[in-house]
């Protein structure tokens, strides 16, 4: 049956590529895409574009005229950005996702929600195990202030499902997000001349390519699923050999030195700055199982962790050799 699916976050480069995707799928009717600002260039078919702000309630108008069968809320943050106050990333992440539930639940034919979320949820520990399953969240201490967040929304979507159980409800929780066009703080330390890595520290890391993450959220929305759902390529790749595939120096620094060297790099441009949430993954990394996404789902990525990596190498190579020539 053809569905009407609302996209929030549509500006954002991966947000584009969800709503072409679905617009180009043969189930999907129409695709309404929400942001606080138009995307750069021309809207597929298929595609109406609504300016409006999460953060404002201003969308449960623009809800009720829609009247869509599955929204999609794919404007959240999945990396705290530096800069970036904490209290922004709470509204965007908490209070948008506070206001979008409560149009929600004034729509008598939605049917599925689909929310990005992130597995930042389960943190990155020195103890943690090898291998997050979905139900780890509900044991683990949520330490750092965006984990929290993440922690917070996922309660919110929680509260939405028990109370609205004729809308199946699925957060997607990927593991970083890698790939040639993508810009996030994993990514812009790749593309540093030097990665800084804790001395004696090789963790291991775990990645999903920017085309199976947006294949992810689309099979959510043909095959959505109650609860949570890990999205990741498969394995896990240590530091140092994720360091060795791009082609990457790394700079060892002592533990206790570590946070003051980064931020003097960063201050004369030698390195982007990096946040708690993403120096905790660079010291002691994290893994998700993904045999939900794979049974429950029915999705597969078509790259490994490593194969993720391979292709991010390359791209940067063909930059490196572009900006030669």
């Amino acid at each position: 049956m053809a569905r009407r699916v609302l996209i929030t976050g549509v500006s954002s480069p991966l947000g584009a590529r969800v709503a072409t995707r679905l617009a180009a799928d043969p189930i999907v009717e129409h695709v309404i895409g929400v942001d606080t600002r138009r995307p750069p260039g021309a809207l597929a078919d298929r595609i109406t574009f609504v300016e409006a702000d999460l953060r404002r309630g201003e969308l449960a108008t623009t809800l009720k005229l829609a009247a869509p069968h599955v929204v999609v809320h794919h404007d959240i943050v999945q990396f705290p950005e530096p800069g970036r106050s904490a209290r922004s990333l709470h509204d965007l992440n908490v209070i948008g996702t506070l206001q979008l539930l409560a149009g929600c639940s004034e729509l008598p034919g939605l049917r599925a929600l689909v929310v990005r979320g992130s597995a930042s949820i389960y943190g990155s520990q020195p103890d943690a195990p090898a291998f997050f399953t979905e139900d780890h969240t509900r044991s683990g201490a949520l330490r750092t202030r965006f984990q929290r967040d993440v922690g917070e929304l996922e309660r919110l979507v929680e509260a939405f499902a028990r109370r609205h159980p004729s809308v199946t409800c699925t957060v997607l929780r990927p593991q970083p997000v890698i790939g040639a066009t993508i810009d996030n703080p994993i990514m812009r330390l790749f593309r540093s001349p030097v990665v800084p890595t804790f001395l004696g520290f090789d963790p291991r890391l775990q990645f999903i390519l920017d085309d199976d993450v947006v294949g992810a959220v689309v099979a959510a929305v043909r095959q959505p699923v109650r609860g949570a759902v890990n999205v990741a390529g498969d394995g896990t790749v240590s530091l140092a050999r994720t360091l060795r595939r791009l082609g990457k120096r790394s700079l060892p620094i002592a533990a206790p030195l570590y946070g003051a060297t980064v931020a003097a790099l960063a201050r004369i441009g030698g390195l982007p700055p990096l946040n708690d949430d993403v120096v905790r993954y660079l010291r002691n990394g994290r893994g998700v199982d993904t045999m939900r996404m794979r049974r429950d789902l029915r999705f597969v990525p078509t790259h490994t962790t490593a194969e993720a990596i391979d292709a991010v190498a390359a791209a940067i190579r063909a930059e490196h050799r572009g900006a030669a020539a």
